[in-house]
């Protein structure tokens, strides 16, 4: 563990930049999309959009909560968009995508929480790119058992809902969530037979204790699939690193992961929650 000095350590640099981003970029524009991979400025961004990869976010780019990890924005949102679902699958098949992550910001001023937009972009999918598997990463719904089940019945290959980080930390670096109630979202995907997924952000203040504990939490709540990476501030009125885990440490976690049980687990200081998920899913539909 380096406590934080504001300066990246060596492991977080990028080797070089990776080419062929800009047309991604171009299509997502042209078809009127978000993706966390800009609003959340992930350090990957170059890469995946190299590769031709991205992770879409529907429901607009502007979140009903203050969660303080993240640069999303924050305000009021603008009314649901009845074509965004069509144009989601749209894009995806234009970038010739063989899996796909879908996203959203946290609609908490919305009846379902969104959740018949997650459904009717799933069924988008089924129609657009048949046999394409496609992971939700979704909110908590405000644990909303209704409104979980519309995401569920449409056939999700995968269920994620991020954990983020330690309860302890919950007051302070996730507004208007509850640790308990995230653990209740993953247990029912996965009692309805969905492979599900979570992650969390290191560097936030948290203990490897409680890292383990979560670990712990998040297998026992029926998840497969774990991932484990860096927390990097992205904007100056988010928190601040409180340190960076060394690639050692997170190697210890990986392996700690594997011998909890889960049956895929992506530990490092660069891995992100939709980051090479297709790799996941292998792992789990093998």
């Amino acid at each position: 563990m380096v406590k934080s000095t504001g300066k990246l350590p060596d492991w977080m640099a990028r080797r070089g930049r990776m080419s062929g981003a800009h047309p991604v970029k171009t299509l997502l524009r042209s078809h009127g999309l978000h993706t966390v991979c800009e609003s959340a400025r992930c350090p990957n961004q170059p890469e995946c959009f190299g590769r031709k990869v991205a992770t879409f976010m529907i429901l607009g780019d502007t979140c009903t909560r203050g969660c303080r990890f993240c640069a999303v924005g924050k305000d009021t949102p603008l009314p649901v968009d009845p074509d965004e679902p069509r144009r989601v699958a749209g894009a995806a098949a234009a970038l010739g995508l063989e899996y796909v992550v879908i996203t959203s910001v946290t609609r908490d001023d919305l009846p379902d929480g969104g959740s018949s937009q997650f459904a009717l972009t799933l069924r988008a999918f089924s129609m657009e790119l048949p046999g394409v598997p496609v992971e939700v990463l979704t909110p908590d719904f405000q644990g909303d058992e209704v409104a979980m089940n519309v995401v569920l019945e449409a056939g999700p290959a995968v269920f994620n809902h991020n954990i983020e980080t330690v309860p302890r930390l919950y007051p302070a670096v996730r507004e208007g969530s509850d640790y308990r109630r995230s653990l209740e979202v993953l247990r029912r995907a996965a009692a309805a037979d969905f492979p599900v997924k979570s992650g969390l952000m290191l560097g936030l203040g948290e203990k490897d204790e409680e890292v383990m504990e979560v670990m712990e939490d998040l297998f026992e709540a029926g998840c497969l699939l774990l991932t484990l990476g860096q927390y990097l501030q992205p904007s100056r009125e988010c928190l601040p690193v409180d340190r960076f885990v060394t690639p050692d440490r997170f190697d210890f976690f990986g392996r700690l992961g594997y011998k909890i049980g889960f049956r895929y687990v992506a530990s490092g200081p660069l891995i992100r929650s939709s980051y090479q998920a297709l790799e996941g899913y292998r792992k789990i539909s093998a």
